[in-house]
């Protein structure tokens, strides 16, 4: 009964999407350059978007951080950071988008 009940837990928590695995930082790395994330943003610096630590810094205590950042990396967003508009990214995979934000969310300054 006990690892029934573990077993249910788990998956409720994989459906709701709680639960994550973060990337380790070669495999993010290598995911930043292939869908072009770094052409404007850096792990510890500002380019034309913001540092991931400071993304990280900011959503840190935000429980909805995963899916709201993961919207707005796929639609594009803007007047966050500044007047320059992050472009949608509608060609890379919303499971790629998923991994990433969540490393990013991962990162301390």
């Amino acid at each position: 009964m006990k690892a029934a009940s573990v077993i249910f837990a788990c998956a409720a928590l994989l459906a709701s999407g709680a639960a994550h695995a973060v990337l380790d930082n070669a495999k993010a790395e290598a995911l930043m350059k292939k869908d072009g994330c770094a052409a404007c943003h850096a792990i510890d610096k500002k380019i034309v978007g913001p540092a991931y630590v400071d993304v990280a810094a900011k959503y840190k205590n935000d429980k909805n951080a995963v899916a709201m950042l993961s919207k707005k990396v796929k639609e594009g967003s803007t007047g966050v950071w500044g007047p320059i508009p992050m472009p949608p990214n509608t060609a890379t995979s919303a499971a790629d988008i998923t991994e990433l934000v969540t490393w990013i969310l991962s990162l301390k300054k």
